[in-house]
């Protein structure tokens, strides 16, 4: 079959290269699209896959995000015109649901973030079969019209964590704290404060602090601040504490054993709390008590290679379904 994913952040971007790469090897043709944007690009070259680009990332206003979002819809129909797709997977690209629904393509989506509201109302109820973690409420995607959920035990970060083995060597300054900045731009942040920036500062006291910023990568006195790409895999593994506000970085370092910190800024954090009672080393805290979490747990490292291989790889469960809907066609 021809299997269309479109990735419109980083971590998309590597949950495609690993549902693509699976698939290939079951002998689907993928196609790959994504959109201009700072993490989308650089990743996906670091990881050497070939991603079609179309449209971009435009956050300034909502206006903005209209227009880009309609071109992009249109695009991607063009796109298309002559050989649509048999069937498409997304972590809720709502471009691509759109145009899928519209051109009556199947949709497998990946879901994991409760708190946006707004891409849950544009995606879900378009889709065929969900698959996510067991973490979130089954009910919660019924609200959103859901028809078909498959639950899997683990989340979505199992699926580029569990057989990798890190290869990147760096040179910075030990204990090493990575502090990534929020999400700002993105629809379910508007109006939360940042308060990544700050704290870093403060943590610069307890170790080398290393800030990955979204987008404004000026110098900031007394951190270490990422100029360019750096792989946040292979970074979560080297790092000594990893401090965030949504949870991607921070469960791709705890599923490592590497201590992280969720500063507790969204509601309904099923994942980060799963991660948590599941013993890995994911501590969600509030802004007030980040630098008590920081010292306890700066530089101590867990094994938790019998909890990582317990939990399932949701790619697992996609191939499957996908295979299912290749047989009914």
């Amino acid at each position: 079959m021809r299997i269309w994913y479109d990735a419109c952040t980083g971590k998309q971007v590597r949950y495609g290269v690993a549902i693509s790469r699976r698939l290939r090897k079951a002998g689907h043709k993928v196609i790959l699209t994504t959109r201009e944007h700072p993490d989308t690009l650089p990743l996906a070259k670091y990881l050497n896959e070939n991603f079609t680009v179309i449209g971009k990332y435009a956050p300034s206003s909502l206006l903005s995000r209209l227009q880009e979002g309609a071109q992009r819809v249109l695009k991607m129909s063009k796109f298309f015109k002559d050989a649509p797709p048999d069937l498409t997977v997304s972590h809720q690209s709502v471009e691509s649901c759109r145009v899928s629904f519209g051109l009556g393509i199947p949709i497998i989506l990946t879901a994991d973030t409760p708190y946006a509201d707004t891409v849950n109302r544009l995606t879900i109820p378009l889709a065929d079969t969900l698959v996510v973690s067991e973490a979130i409420p089954q009910r919660f995607f019924k609200n959103f019209g859901a028809k078909s959920i498959i639950r899997f035990k683990g989340v979505d970060e199992v699926a580029w964590v569990k057989d990798f083995v890190p290869t990147e060597k760096f040179d910075f300054k030990k204990p090493l704290i990575v502090v990534r900045q929020m999400e700002a731009k993105a629809s379910y942040a508007l109006g939360k404060a940042d308060l990544t920036e700050r704290l870093a500062k403060k943590l610069a006291s307890i170790g080398n602090v290393l800030l990955l910023p979204r987008y404004d990568v000026h110098e900031r006195k007394g951190l270490t601040v990422a100029k360019g790409f750096v792989d946040s895999l292979n970074l979560a593994a080297y790092a000594d504490l990893v401090i965030n506000m949504g949870g991607t970085m921070a469960r791709e370092a705890a599923l490592q054993g590497t201590p992280s910190i969720v500063i507790s800024t969204f509601t309904s954090s099923y994942v980060n709390e799963y991660v948590a009672k599941k013993g890995f080393p994911l501590f969600i805290a509030d802004p007030s008590k980040v630098i008590d979490y920081a010292k306890k747990h700066v530089g101590r490292k867990w094994d938790v290679k019998e909890k990582l291989d317990d939990l399932k790889n949701p790619v697992d469960i996609i191939e499957k379904v996908v295979e299912e809907k290749g047989l009914r066609k």
